[in-house]
């Protein structure tokens, strides 16, 4: 059961400039997913997707079992959609399943990455896998009505019933859900919990510092 792994990546970024080969806790940021993935046994191809000079160069050197596809110029566009990106990079890249995550999730685990696809494969209800995490927090729409909690019944934060949040660490599905639903997930998903401590995503540059915080206390325990 063939699995290949991309992480897609941009050489430019819009909210934290050059995120995805800024340094993180002493090596760019992007080395931290990669290794991840390539500590993972049931992984057999990891692949970076990328238009950045310097991340190619880079892995030629660092990661030689990794494939590298260059992005091609109308995909580049930070607009364009990741399922487009990822219908780009499978045509390209044939496996059985396909897993998706970003550099931008350095505090994933390589266990947590394994019993994901432990799960999925040894299970038949489910047709995708996407990562989420869990809120228990009282939620209200843009008009301000409440979402998910009755405000005239103020129970405890840890009593509420939880919502899920998909978190953008972690998805696996095949070809054929792809291309039919032209998404990551499919028809009938499973939902797969990851801590939030380790599912932190960086999109803004407090998070670049949290995530880095966490991972420097983490590693020095």
């Amino acid at each position: 059961m063939a699995i290949a792994a991309f992480v897609p990546m941009r050489h430019s970024s819009e909210r934290v400039p050059g995120k995805n080969y800024r340094p993180f806790a002493g090596k760019p940021l992007y080395h931290h997913i990669v290794e991840t993935l390539l500590a993972c046994p049931a992984i057999d191809q990891v692949c970076i997707d990328t238009d950045s000079p310097t991340i190619i160069e880079e892995v030629a050197e660092k990661f030689p079992a990794v494939k590298v596809l260059v992005r091609p110029e109308h995909l580049r566009d930070g607009a364009i959609a990741m399922n487009d990106v990822l219908l780009n990079s499978i045509s390209q890249v044939k496996a059985d399943y396909y897993l998706q995550t970003h550099s931008t999730n350095p505090l994933l685990q390589p266990e947590t990455v394994s019993r994901a696809i432990d799960l999925f494969l040894n299970q038949s209800e489910h047709d995708s896998l996407f990562g989420v995490t869990r809120l228990q927090t009282r939620l209200y729409d843009a008009e301000g009505q409440a979402m998910n909690h009755d405000p005239r019944v103020l129970l405890r934060t840890q009593d509420l019933p939880p919502v899920y949040e998909e978190n953008s660490n972690l998805y696996l599905f095949t070809e054929s859900i792809l291309k039919e639903r032209k998404n990551r997930i499919g028809y009938s998903p499973l939902m797969f919990e990851i801590d939030r401590d380790e599912a932190w995503d960086i999109d803004e540059e407090i998070d670049f510092r949290v995530a880095e915080f966490l991972y420097t206390q983490r590693h020095s325990s």
